[in-house]
């Protein structure tokens, strides 16, 4: 307990400005950066550990290898933001309006805009599922052979893995991945705003809102355009709701605190009047609770009412999983058993949020249903490696 609220802290200090009360002995102090690394949070608390008076500081050696590491991430976060505006001008160029989602978006809120862990990009682009892709192919950024269902079906050279991942795509209708990675940054570009719910009734009413505010998106002095503050507020709170089976990691959290402390009154009036249409009053719950426990959320910023139940449900996810839930499955298991704890992960998520639970299986089954032609072909009962 006392490792974890020792990186709360850290992580709440430099947005405080104040140092926070630290005492650990050397190997507590090795355990806060461990848990800062699975929850990909080191870089962010760095910014705590050097505001602490030298007494109190990790041993010199872990303080050097962090350091080193926050120079890694921060010369990460410079190249995204070269990649992003690059790409943002390669789009104006075809006079395709276009915002960068989560990651780069975020990171321009923060204290210190070069702290936070970074990833690949999200970039969304106007006009489209099949106009996005007709120009893409001609941007030479996507290969055509991906996207053609026939040659996926005729092309009986393909590994079984790539068979899999091929019908896995046929499923992902809001995004595609760029054929080849620009600067060494992968880069998703979007077709609408947000993957949405698994519940298609409460999508169908996010979506067409999402559409209209993302189209409010304005240029950062970064280089990329960016989207409103409720727009985000909305997007994210989805995106933590559709990731919740499979783990949430602390730095979604961590950004979704930045959006709030951004954000007017107006911002949150209005995201407060949708999260029941939208699908995302549970999770909204779940995630003042949770920002209330390591941020001490202010009750103004609150979207709603904080759920004791629920957030402690998340908190759980958060701290067993780490980062999208990359720690939590064993390193040895076998497919029945991944199956398995699948299932189980639903079965706590109908707690959580009964709809979303119930759509989620819809989904999964839809899918599974799918794959009989290749589990027949190929003898198998599971496709995936274990």
């Amino acid at each position: 307990m006392q490792i974890e609220e020792t990186l709360f802290a850290l992580l709440r200090a430099p947005f405080v400005g104040v140092a926070p009360q630290c005492s650990c002995t050397p190997d507590e102090w090795m355990a806060v950066y461990s848990l800062a690394v699975k929850q990909h949070v080191e870089g962010l608390a760095f910014q705590g550990v050097s505001l602490l008076p030298s007494s109190q500081r990790p041993p010199l050696d872990l303080i050097f290898q962090w350091a080193s590491e926050v120079e890694v991430v921060r010369g990460q976060n410079l190249l995204l933001n070269r990649v992003a505006s690059k790409i943002t001008q390669m789009f104006a160029v075809e006079g395709r309006r276009s915002a960068v989602l989560k990651g780069p978006a975020n990171a321009r809120l923060y204290p210190n805009k070069l702290n936070r862990q970074c990833g690949d990009i999200d970039i969304w682009l106007e006009g489209g599922r099949e106009s996005v892709l007709e120009l893409l192919i001609r941007m030479g950024l996507l290969d055509p052979q991906t996207l053609d269902s026939e040659s996926k079906k005729q092309d009986d050279s393909k590994p079984l893995d790539e068979k899999v991942q091929d019908k896995i795509m046929d499923f992902v209708e809001h995004h595609v991945c760029l054929s080849h990675d620009i600067d060494g940054i992968s880069v998703e570009v979007h077709f609408v705003p947000s993957r949405g719910n698994f519940n298609p009734f409460t999508t169908k009413q996010m979506q067409p809102w999402l559409e209209h505010e993302i189209q409010t998106a304005t240029l950062a002095e970064e280089g990329f355009y960016v989207p409103s503050i409720r727009f985000a507020l909305v997007m994210q709170l989805s995106h933590i709701q559709n990731h919740f089976k499979e783990g949430i990691g602390l730095k979604q959290l961590v950004d979704y605190y930045v959006l709030l402390k951004n954000s007017t009154a107006e911002d949150r009036e209005i995201v407060r009047q949708k999260l029941r249409s939208f699908g995302l009053f549970h999770v909204a719950q779940a995630v003042m609770c949770v920002l209330q426990r390591i941020f001490h959320l202010e009750e103004n910023l609150m979207l709603c009412k904080p759920d004791a139940c629920r957030g402690q449900m998340l908190f759980d996810k958060i701290m067993e999983g780490g980062h999208f839930g990359f720690y939590a499955a064993p390193k040895t298991e076998t497919a029945f058993a991944r199956w398995w704890r699948e299932r189980l992960n639903v079965i706590a998520m109908m707690r959580f949020d009964f709809a979303e639970a119930l759509w989620s299986e819809i989904l999964y089954y839809k899918m599974f249903f799918s794959f009989i032609p290749l589990r027949i072909k190929y003898r198998k009962l599971w496709l995936k490696k274990n």
